[in-house]
C-alpha cells in the first residue's frame, strides 16, 4: 500500500500539471484510494461551501431534513421567525443523533435521555441536571453550521473562518441573473446511490467528449457539438456553454413549455453547465433550470440528488403535470446513461493495471476540474 508522503508527492501529478494539450489524466488511485478521499474530506468539503438543495423544500416553521454530508449528521430546520438553520445533528449531553428523514416537529427531544431543544437550537430542558454543579442550559445548546442562501439554493460550511457564499461563487450571480432563480419551483428530486468515485459524475457532467458514446441514441441527435464551449476559469466554478436552438432538457422532437421570459444575450441562445466546486452542477436552458448534487459517501461511493426546478408561472398552467413528464423522461434516460458509464469507469480505474492516459480537446474542464482538486489537496 502506498504511503501517504508517496500518495501525495506533487510530483507524481506534475504531468497533470502540465497545459490541458500537452497533460496527462490523474493517477487512478486518486479516485479509489481512501488516505485521497479522506483529504478531499478534510480540505475541501470541510473548508467549502457545499449545495445542499433548494430552500423551498422546507417552507413552514418546524419543517425538518436530517442527512448526512462526507459523514457530518446535520439537520435543517426552519425556524419559528421563518429563518432557515442548520445544526450539527448531535445532542450536546452525550452526542447522539437526535432525528432522522424529513418531518414536521416543535422541537426535537433526544431518543436516549430527552434533552429538548427549539427550532433555534436552544435546550429548552435537560431531565434531573439540576444538580450537576454549574450546569448552565444556556451553554448547551445545539452546534450551529453555518449557511447562506443564493437564488434559492442552500449551502452550509463547516468552516468558520471561510470566506462568505457571495465571495466563493464570484461572478456566477452576475452570469446567471437573467434566468430568475429565485422565482423557480422544484417540481422533483430524484435519488440514486452510484458507485463510483465523486470526481468522476463532476467530471462526466462537465465534458462533452461522451455524447456521441454513451447518449448517441438519446441526445446527440440533437446537439451539435461545435457549439459547445469551455468559458474561462472562474476560480469557484467551472463553466460549459452550448449555443442551440431549442430546450436542451428535451428529447428530439418533444414539445415542451414556453422560454424564461427575462432571459437575454447568451442566456437566450442556448444552455449554461456550471459546476459550483466542489460537486454540484447547474444545467440552466432556455425554459428550466436542472441540478446536480452529489453527496459523496467514500472512494467509491455517491448519492446523486437530481432536481428539476421551472419558474412558478410554468408550473401554474393548466397542463404543467402533462408536458413536464416529458422532461422528467428525458433527464431519467440520460442519468441512468451517464451513471452506467461512470460506473463502469470506476471499475476500470480500480484495476492495479489502470494507468494515466490523456485529455482530448473536448475535456479541457476535467483537467481544469482536476487541478483545482491538486490545489488543494496537495501542499505545494
Amino acid at each position: 500500500m502506498m504511503s501517504d508522503l508517496a500518495l501525495f508527492d506533487p510530483q507524481r501529478y506534475a504531468k497533470t500539471r502540465l497545459p490541458a494539450s500537452e497533460a496527462s489524466t490523474l493517477p487512478p488511485d486518486a479516485y479509489t484510494s481512501e488516505a485521497f478521499y479522506r483529504r478531499e474530506v478534510e480540505r475541501i468539503f470541510m473548508k467549502q461551501w457545499n449545495f445542499m438543495g433548494r430552500a423551498e423544500h422546507l417552507r413552514q416553521p418546524g419543517d425538518f431534513a436530517a442527512l448526512d454530508f462526507v459523514g457530518v449528521p446535520l439537520i435543517f430546520v426552519r425556524d419559528r421567525q421563518g429563518r432557515l438553520r442548520a445544526f450539527a445533528n448531535s445532542c450536546r449531553h452525550r452526542g447522539t443523533q437526535l432525528v432522522e428523514g424529513e418531518g414536521q416537529c416543535k422541537s426535537f427531544r433526544c431518543p436516549y435521555h430527552s434533552w429538548v431543544y427549539d427550532l433555534d437550537g436552544t435546550l429548552l430542558g435537560a431531565p434531573e441536571m439540576e444538580r450537576t454543579a454549574g450546569f448552565d442550559r444556556a451553554d448547551y445548546g445545539l452546534v450551529p453550521v453555518r449557511l447562506e442562501e443564493w437564488g434559492g439554493f442552500v449551502f452550509v460550511n463547516f468552516d468558520p473562518t471561510s470566506p462568505s457564499l457571495r465571495a466563493q461563487l464570484g461572478d456566477v450571480p452576475d452570469l446567471l441573473e437573467s434566468y430568475g432563480l429565485d422565482d423557480l419551483a422544484c417540481t422533483r428530486r430524484k435519488t440514486f446511490d452510484i458507485a463510483c468515485n465523486w470526481k468522476l459524475f463532476v467530471e462526466n457532467a462537465m465534458e462533452e467528449y461522451h455524447i456521441a458514446t454513451v447518449h448517441r441514441v438519446t441526445i446527440q441527435a440533437n446537439t451539435a457539438m461545435d457549439t459547445h464551449g469551455a468559458e474561462p476559469p472562474r476560480g469557484n466554478s467551472a463553466v460549459l456553454y452550448s449555443r442551440h436552438e431549442g430546450s436542451m432538457a428535451l428529447l428530439k422532437g418533444d414539445v415542451g413549455f414556453p422560454f424564461i421570459d427575462s432571459l437575454r444575450g447568451k442566456p437566450a441562445a442556448g444552455t449554461y453547465f456550471v459546476l459550483l466546486y466542489p460537486s454540484t452542477m447547474l444545467g440552466l436552458t432556455k425554459d428550466c433550470v436542472w441540478y446536480l448534487e452529489l453527496r459523496p459517501r467514500g472512494p467509491g461511493l455517491t448519492t446523486l440528488i437530481h432536481g428539476a426546478c421551472f419558474p412558478r408561472a410554468t408550473v401554474a398552467r393548466p397542463d404543467f403535470d402533462q408536458v413536464v413528464t416529458r422532461y422528467y423522461r428525458r433527464w431519467d434516460t440520460t442519468a441512468a446513461e451517464d451513471i452506467r458509464a461512470s460506473e463502469w469507469q470506476h471499475k476500470g480505474l480500480d484495476s492495479p493495471f489502470s494507468r494515466p492516459g490523456r485529455f482530448s480537446f473536448r475535456e479541457v474542464l476535467v483537467h481544469e476540474i482536476d487541478n483545482w482538486i491538486l490545489d488543494r489537496v496537495l501542499d505545494r
